[in-house]
């Protein structure tokens, strides 16, 4: 929860992970729900100061949490003691599960939210058996279903560092939380930058969205760049030759073409589902599972 500067990751080492934890939440949930997640939870409530009662103000907090999440009938109970993550949680069949804070979040309780909005976010996968097999992932699936719906901006706030002082909670590095923020914000039309209170955590999410805008630079999309698209273009007169076996794909950018007849195959830069379409030109797409509009030059 809180390490010394130089220990704390940045850069997108886990970028594949989060991509794939954005497509299996549009896959479990449907766009239909995750469209009910437009509206982030709003900074009032879950802001928390030394004048309000701990206990009750973490309860508060938690219910917040909650409705964000839409989790009815979830009771949270919230305790603290010494420990050495940030938080844990007993996951149970319910209705009541007991949350458990560090200490410290005693004497730092504006970060209070952010600890529990990773924690109510894996009951909310658990009530939805929505899981990555190795620990290390489901710990990254957890912040980026945190983020995306609706709650993570507060894991990125609560990125500091001051001098000999760093703090970061979560499993994703600063850029990827905001990479997962963008991603959100192009999704739902929201801006969450107005919400930092951490300087860093708003550098971090400008590096993050500057690598999501990447994502819809890539062919055969059309607001790819010059380069990409003469690497493009020559891919695709190989495929084009009748005398060769196989795909040929884009060791970069993600693309594929494949025959019969000729059709290219990419991700969706929004979702990541991968989309088929035909190899004609200048032509709109639109994704099967997020509902994304993709002007497309094939």
């Amino acid at each position: 929860m809180t390490t010394g500067t130089s220990d704390i990751e940045h850069g997108f080492p886990h970028l594949d992970t989060v991509r794939s934890a954005v497509h299996a939440l549009f896959k479990r949930l449907s766009y239909d729900t995750v469209s009910t997640f437009a509206t982030s939870v709003p900074p009032a409530e879950v802001a928390f100061d030394d004048t309000e009662d701990l206990y009750l103000g973490a309860q508060r907090v938690a219910r917040a949490l909650v409705r964000q999440l839409h989790l009815p009938d979830a009771r949270m109970v919230v305790g603290f003691r010494e420990m050495e993550h940030a938080a844990n949680v007993e996951l149970t069949a319910g209705p009541e599960y007991f949350i458990e804070l560090n200490d410290r979040f005693k004497k730092h309780r504006k970060d209070i939210g952010a600890a529990l909005a990773h924690e109510v976010m894996h009951v909310y996968l658990h009530r939805l058996d929505l899981s990555f097999p190795d620990t290390r992932d489901n710990e990254i699936l957890t912040d980026t279903a945190t983020t995306y719906l609706g709650a993570g901006w507060l894991l990125l706030d609560a990125y500091r560092e001051h001098g000999p002082f760093s703090q970061k909670l979560g499993y994703l590095t600063p850029e990827e939380f905001g990479y997962v923020l963008a991603k959100r914000a192009a999704f739902f039309g929201e801006d969450p930058a107005p919400w930092f209170t951490s300087p860093q955590a708003y550098d971090a999410y400008t590096a993050g969205a500057a690598r999501a805008r990447q994502d819809a630079r890539r062919p055969p999309l059309a607001g790819a760049g010059w380069a990409a698209r003469l690497r493009y273009a020559k891919d695709r007169r190989a495929a084009h030759d009748p005398r060769r076996t196989g795909r040929v794909a884009g060791p970069d950018d993600g693309y594929a073409f494949e025959d019969a007849p000729l059709r290219v195959s990419f991700p969706c830069p929004a979702c990541h589902q991968r989309i088929r379409v035909p190899v004609r030109g200048r032509l709109q797409a639109r994704c099967g599972l997020c509902k994304t509009l993709l002007d497309c030059d094939t």
